[in-house]
């Protein structure tokens, strides 16, 4: 099955985030190759794995709850935004994170990969980037423009104090997008002790 780690942000910022958004997708209304992701499935993904063999979600679980004991929980916010590869040629767009989190997360994303490795459940991709993708592009296009309205962004910080094992169902969602279901929580630090 096809599966990710993540981190959830609360619906404040979701919200928050929304809202910001609106003029952007007026804006790029007309470019029928961009698709806008929907704000209950915006996640910073620590780790994806494609395919996770059923014999090792358990394993998984035991392994990523141990990860999130090791970390606090973190104060996180959204700023900024770009374009994967870059923005002259667009696949992905994306809202960051500030770099004063960005160690706390590659160090909360390197711990759930080693757990997915670990259990036989392999990650895939390229190294980590903490992010929440908002749109995909089906062809590569120049939104150099129109993506440094996202430049100014701050959303409300919170504490994350999770991390989320979710299963994604290809096709299932509207529109024919990916339906989330949520396997598992794992409490950060010494939530775990409650």
């Amino acid at each position: 099955m096809r599966m990710f780690v993540a981190v959830v942000p609360p619906a404040e910022a979701l919200d928050n985030l929304a809202r910001f958004l609106e003029p952007l997708h007026e804006a790029l209304a007309s470019q029928d190759s961009v698709r806008w992701t929907h704000p209950d499935q915006w996640h910073l993904t620590l780790a994806f794995m494609a395919s996770v063999p059923d014999r090792h979600v358990e394993d998984l679980q035991v392994r990523l709850e141990r990860a999130a004991r090791r970390r606090a929980p973190l104060r996180l916010q959204l700023v900024g935004g770009g374009a994967f590869p870059n923005s002259g040629r667009a696949r992905v767009c994306w809202v960051g994170t500030p770099a004063d989190s960005a160690a706390d997360l590659s160090r909360l994303a390197a711990g759930a990969r080693a757990a997915a490795n670990k259990s036989g459940a392999g990650p895939v991709g390229a190294r980590f980037r903490a992010h929440v993708t908002i749109a995909r592009v089906r062809s590569p296009i120049d939104l150099t423009s129109r993506l440094k309205v996202l430049d100014p962004y701050t959303g409300p910080a919170w504490t994350a104090d999770e991390i989320a094992l979710i299963r994604s169902h290809l096709g299932e969602g509207p529109g024919r997008r990916p339906r989330y279901e949520t396997v598992a929580r794992f409490p950060l630090g010494s939530r775990a002790a409650r």
